[in-house]
């Protein structure tokens, strides 16, 4: 029995999946604040799932941030200040007496959609994340590329890839540098975007909305996102060269993207490059869990 848990910023996400991928245990419990704490509320949740299912099971983890494979310490998290600098891999086996297989969160989302989701029987498949910001996880033949420094498939702090004069040098990001891409494509730099052209506060949402209404202001907003997103994928694949593109996070319910933006992409692609798909992911919100769970395979 394989049990995944995606750790976020306010809360745990548990699920054991069977031999056969289904789902046979779920939890949710508030993420503490506290180290300790977060070590104890893991610790239950693999009780209870052992208790419920009858079952030894196998403990898979995502979470913002990555091990650094030099000092095996938590690097790169954002949202949950007690993990930084942590060996929360090496502590959690500790607590559990078991191995533990820690990955970033968006690799789980790859991996999740590789193994059995939207990207299922594709050699490679990258897995992008459109949210609050902007990642990605690779995987090839259902294998995570964690890649030298646990960060492949990270992709939203490369400057967006040819750049019009009026986005140079672009906006000052939290990395120190200006014009990353996480801050044209991500939600919030979706409506930064449109509030710095029109001078109006809107939702992604209802930007997205009005733009398919037939509002002026919105659908020129939304084509500058089509047109974004475009270069960025069409870097990506001259790099990559993935079998399937998965998307994932909020702004990957808008279904326009799936037509609009492979058609753009090809005037960016180096040669002859109609093999990507560019679709949907298949889990949702499940996929963290089940990415997680899948660290065993």
């Amino acid at each position: 029995m394989k049990l995944g848990l995606d750790i976020g910023g306010t809360k745990i996400e548990a699920a054991a999946l069977d031999a056969a991928g289904d789902i046979c245990f779920q939890r949710r419990v508030a993420t503490p604040a506290d180290y300790d704490e977060l070590l104890t509320a893991v610790s239950d949740i693999v009780k209870d799932a052992e208790r419920e299912t009858g079952e030894r099971v196998t403990v898979g983890v995502g979470c913002p941030g990555a091990l650094s494979p030099r000092t095996g310490l938590m690097q790169n998290v954002e949202n949950i200040e007690g993990l930084l600098g942590r060996p929360f891999n090496r502590d959690l086996e500790t607590r559990l007496d078991r191995p533990v297989r820690l990955a970033n969160d968006a690799d789980c989302f790859a991996l999740s959609e590789a193994s059995d989701g939207a990207g299922a029987g594709a050699s490679t498949v990258l897995g992008i994340i459109l949210g609050t910001g902007c990642g990605g996880g690779l995987v090839a033949e259902r294998k995570l590329l964690r890649g030298a420094n646990a960060a492949a498939g990270e992709w939203g702090h490369n400057s967006l890839p040819w750049p019009s004069l009026a986005e140079v040098p672009g906006p000052l990001c939290v990395c120190g540098k200006r014009g990353c891409t996480e801050l044209y494509l991500s939600g919030p730099g979706l409506q930064r975007d449109h509030a710095e052209v029109t001078g109006e506060e809107v939702d992604v949402r209802s930007i997205v909305a009005r733009a398919h209404e037939g509002d002026a202001a919105c659908r020129e907003t939304f084509d500058r996102y089509v047109d974004r997103l475009a270069r960025a994928m069409a870097a990506l694949i001259n790099v990559l060269d993935p079998e399937v593109i998965v998307l994932g996070g909020g702004l990957s319910h808008i279904a326009a993207l799936y037509e609009r933006v492979p058609a753009r992409w090809n005037q960016y692609l180096a040669g002859a490059r109609d093999g990507t798909r560019f679709v949907a992911n298949e889990h949702g919100d499940a996929s963290g869990v089940r990415g997680a769970a899948h660290l065993w395979g």
